[in-house]
């Protein structure tokens, strides 16, 4: 896997760097520069900006989805589209049949690109085969999903599940050896999912004990939460020292489940997605920790390839896929990741808020004003 040079720049100066980047670039393939024309590699725009993207997410249990990551790419394409370019948006809420339905519905509609979130990355294989028989592109979004997909927009999920695996080391610090820790994994039919595990699993074998592990299907709360009791009396709510969770959504109904068994401290438990609810949780001590993963430059990141790519702008959409993934049924897939942050109490200011996703107000209400007071949010 390689890895753009670009990568780790914090969020405000890597979008100045991309944005000023992609405009030297523009000028370039248009002939804008000192009359060079669009060529060496720099291939005239096939489209005008008339476009249509279509964007495909998988759920509304994350949060993120429809409060970052749809309104976000909506603004960046039509950004780049000088507000003509449209967005074909669907979610899925959870069902795979819809989803597929909805991929061959945009396929039918002809739209110029699609963005997909796969619930299920061997199930979508179908549709992303028929769509690139009727010549529409696609990039996977988020998750790597199978089948002859163009590109491939996401982070280095081995690496969120390293961050949370150490961030409970951390957690249970000298009593780690002695430490019985319950794994709430993902969806099995998120290709996510097993590099999550892995990840965390790298960290955590050898040193704690795994006493129960299970797989969410769907990534749903209400099945961790029940999943969360089973372990809670197959291990005994004393003995458990630390919980990973591998999403937020379902680290708050891990929560819950502790807390309905009567549970005064609640042990570590991890997240990922920096969901509202989540950094609250942080803030009150709740939740040990959640991965952020910047939602403004992971949408960003994929409406500007979408473009790109429809609008023949090559030399913009190799620099933002200079990056290396293999999928079951392609190899050497073209890709940008974006880097993560293991969110905890001591850096709220320096990241969500910094990158403006959620301001101290958001963060600090009434019922967390005096947990902000005492970390300094105020």
């Amino acid at each position: 896997m390689s890895v753009s040079p670009l990568r780790g720049t914090p969020l405000p100066r890597l979008v100045a760097t991309l944005a000023a980047a992609a405009s030297a670039l523009t000028l370039t393939a248009c002939g804008g520069v000192d009359g060079i024309g669009g060529s060496g590699g720099s291939a005239a725009p096939t489209k005008g900006d008339d476009i249509t993207v279509g964007l495909l997410l998988p759920d509304r249990d994350t949060a993120r989805f429809e409060a970052f990551d749809h309104p976000i790419f909506t603004k960046e394409v039509a950004a780049l589209t000088h507000g003509k370019g449209k967005v074909d948006y669907a979610n899925a809420g959870a069902s795979q049949e819809k989803q597929s339905r909805q991929f061959r519905a945009m396929v039918s509609r002809k739209v110029d690109i699609i963005v997909v979130d796969a619930l299920d990355a061997a199930a979508i294989a179908p549709d992303v085969r028929k769509a690139k028989e009727a010549g529409i592109p696609v990039i996977a979004y988020d998750r790597l999903a199978q089948g002859p997909i163009d590109a491939y927009v996401s982070h280095d999920n081995e690496l969120v599940g390293e961050v949370q695996g150490r961030a409970l080391l951390e957690a249970l610090g000298s009593k780690a050896a002695s430490s019985e820790v319950v794994m709430m994994n993902g969806d099995p039919a998120d290709p996510n999912t097993a590099s999550f595990k892995e990840g965390a699993l790298g960290e955590l074998k050898g040193k704690v004990r795994i006493a129960e592990q299970y797989d969410t299907a769907k990534w749903s709360p209400a099945v961790a939460g029940a999943n969360m009791k089973k372990a809670i009396r197959a291990v005994g709510l004393s003995r458990i020292a630390a919980v990973y969770s591998a999403n937020d959504g379902m680290a708050g109904a891990v929560i819950g489940a502790l807390k309905g068994a009567g549970a005064t401290t609640i042990p570590p438990v991890t997240g990922q997605d920096a969901n509202l609810d989540a950094v609250q949780r942080v803030v009150s001590g709740e939740q040990y920790m959640t991965v952020y993963k910047s939602f403004l430059e992971e949408a960003t990141d994929a409406a500007e390839m979408a473009v790109y790519k429809v609008q023949g702008r090559d030399i913009q959409y190799d620099a933002l896929t200079q990056d290396k993934v293999d999928s079951p049924t392609r190899k050497d897939i073209p890709a940008t990741l974006v880097p993560v942050v293991a969110l905890t109490k001591d850096n709220i200011r320096d990241t969500v808020i910094e990158d403006g996703v959620y301001t101290v107000a958001d963060i600090c209400t009434p019922q967390y004003r005096s947990a902000c007071a005492a970390i300094g949010l105020k």
